[in-house]
């Protein structure tokens, strides 16, 4: 009985000691890993014994192509809360000193409260209480900042437009959001970013290297002076600067014809993608969208039922109208469907075949290629693709065909975003087989889609895409995808920006199209632009719209030979191509040609400015 009874107390002494001896082990392991792998302690103690305070770089300034100043930074203050050291002060004196509610006060101070619950934050660091104070403001505050122990200034940078214009482009900068900070752990709370144009696609290039100053506190957590007098600082790296393709002068002109206007101007620089001018309408002056007004302004401007922040250059999407004939010949051209010289097709007030009736305005026919851009001929380009989708020597079935098609729309820079260097850009719709199968049923044929030749239906592009199409006919079969940013400091251009972009179309047939718009120019739809300055070529759209008025549309570049730009004006319910596109189109490109306009189109200009209706003639109802 007790030999039985000594086993079972050293059995408890075995399992107690191995209980014991499992604690001990967790606890070194513990200390261990505290110790010698992480540095939570470590950082704790420094928090408590360092301030990291940042130094914010300067952001990166913005000119355009010519070297103008368009965005640049000016000095604003932060003011910044340490919540371990600011209690026991005067709030009423605090909020006097700021400007500020007390209940403004209490708010802020329970979001930071709240925030330092969170992993990563600490009452000993740092936090934004106030952003963006004046250079004015700050100097206020700073003679009594003595009386505030746990508050501080940091001097940051806001930025600051030395022009009304091309706010679209350029975006803004406002304070990092919760996904921001989660994406990319160079921000924390309170930081800047870039939100929306330019501002946003080249933040990293923009932003530069934040710097660190350490600075040692006492027991007591005040600040005693610098760690290592500052041998451990590290400076700030300023962003780098960038300029813009865009020439300022044109942006302006632009922006003054679209007045009391919604749609879209694009010019490009054909032989290098560059923008030359983006304008969206309405728009808006991007000074409002600067310091603590930043957040009403920005509500105020989303809430504008005519959406003056939606960029309609790159996110409008319309149907192009006539402009997209050309892009039809060239496809009809290149797969043999029809000889520009030989072949000819009827149009007898329209196109009609199998009931089907797609109407046109008077003139000569049949014609051939050239003489139908000429006078933006509908049946002309309807017959040519009804041969295209019914041509069963050729293609197997009509989905053949229209995938055929549909790949050339897309080597022309249809159906998918350019890939231009701003964020929101949209793709378009260019319609595929599978599309009217699930539309139709397999049956359908050339009779069911054909509105697509003349640029209707489904097809819709973004303003951007048929001013890139305009530079394509312009080099003759090629693009450089479009880009607003000519050059970053000391960084090269993605070489997205610098490689040519080849249709599938063979150059030689271009001629018959740039011959086609020359003489849309000198004789037919787009007469408004022709000048004895320069050889002009353009090509008009009347898009029909179902809720309302059709919109105005005009594609050009000039000189014919060697071209310096090419333009897309879009002008929602315009009416005629002829009306609102031509001439608006006209003044674009004698601005940048000439770096300037003459009296007369000076006066012709003024004319267009808040121009809202338009009085339509019988006479100029052609698109």
């Amino acid at each position: 009985m007790l030999t039985e009874r000594n086993y079972e107390l050293g059995k408890r002494r075995y399992v107690l000691g191995a209980i014991a001896f499992a604690i001990v082990f967790v606890y070194i392991l513990r200390l261990f890993s505290l110790q010698l792998l992480s540095d939570d302690f470590r950082r704790n103690a420094d928090s408590n014994a360092f301030m990291r305070r940042i130094q914010y770089p300067a952001r990166g300034g913005i000119s355009d192509r010519n070297g103008k100043l368009v965005v640049y930074n000016q000095p604003a203050y932060d003011i910044m809360v340490v919540m371990k050291e600011q209690e026991g002060i005067d709030t009423v004196d605090l909020c006097n000193a700021l400007g500020i509610t007390r209940e403004w006060y209490e708010r802020r101070m329970d979001e930071i409260r709240d925030r330092n619950r969170n992993p990563g934050y600490s009452s000993y660091t740092e936090q934004l209480f106030m952003s963006q104070l004046s250079t004015e403001e700050f100097s206020a505050f700073q003679e009594k900042l003595f009386r505030f122990p746990g508050f501080s200034v940091q001097k940051r940078s806001i930025r600051q437009y030395t022009m009304p214009y091309a706010a679209h482009v350029l975006g803004d900068v406002g304070e990092v959001s919760p996904s921001d900070i989660e994406a990319d752990s160079y921000y924390r709370s309170g930081d800047y970013i870039g939100k929306l144009g330019i501002e946003r696609f080249y933040e990293k290039q923009l932003r530069g290297e934040k710097g660190v100053e350490i600075l040692l506190r006492d027991a007591r957590g005040r600040i005693k002076g610098k760690y290592q007098n500052g041998k451990m600082d590290c400076a700030p790296e300023p962003g780098r600067n960038l300029t813009l393709s865009l020439d300022m002068d044109l942006q302006a002109l632009g922006e003054r014809l679209m007045k009391g206007k919604k749609g879209a101007i694009v010019a490009i620089e054909p032989a290098t993608g560059e923008v030359l001018c983006m304008v969206s309408s309405p728009t808006y002056d991007p000074r409002k969208m600067v310091g603590r007004q930043r957040g009403v302004n920005s509500v105020r401007l989303y809430r504008d039922p005519a959406q003056p922040l939606l960029n309609r250059a790159i996110m409008g999407l319309y149907p192009p109208g006539s402009t997209f004939k050309t892009s039809q010949g060239l496809t009809f051209m290149q797969e043999g469907i029809l000889s520009p010289t030989k072949t000819s097709y009827p149009c007898s007030h329209g196109f009609r075949c199998g009931g089907m009736k797609v109407g046109c305005h008077g003139h000569p026919a049949p014609l051939p290629l050239v003489p139908s851009i000429a006078t933006s001929c509908n049946g002309y380009f309807c017959w040519g693709l009804y041969y295209m989708l019914g041509n069963r020597r050729k293609y197997k079935t009509v989905q053949d065909a229209m995938t055929t098609w549909k790949d050339y729309m897309v080597s022309m820079g249809f159906g998918y975003k350019l890939g231009i260097d701003l964020p929101g850009e949209k793709r378009g719709m260019i319609p595929n087989a599978d599309y009217y199968d699930k539309a139709y049923g397999k049956d359908w044929t050339g009779l069911s889609v054909i509105s697509i030749a003349i640029g209707q239906g489904e097809v819709l592009l973004t303003p951007l895409q048929i001013a890139n199409l305009c530079a394509t006919i312009a080099n003759r079969g090629w693009f450089i995808t479009p880009h607003v940013v000519k050059h970053i400091q000391d960084e090269q251009l993605d070489t997205l920006y610098t490689a040519r972009r080849y249709t599938k179309v063979h150059p030689s047939y271009y001629r018959y199209v740039v011959e086609g718009m020359r003489k849309a120019v000198t004789g037919g739809t787009c007469r408004g632009a022709d000048t004895p300055m320069y050889e002009v070529c353009g090509k008009t759209g009347t898009a029909q719209n179902p809720h309302g008025r059709d919109h105005s549309a005009f594609m050009g570049f000039a000189p014919m030979d060697k071209p310096r730009i090419a333009v897309c004006v879009y002008v929602e319910n315009g009416g005629f191509g002829a009306h609102f596109g031509v001439p608006i189109g006209a003044l674009m490109m004698e601005q940048y040609i000439n770096g300037k306009l003459s009296k007369a189109s000076m006066a012709k200009a003024e004319t267009f400015e808040n121009r809202h209706t338009i009085s339509i003639s019988k006479a100029d109802d052609t698109d």
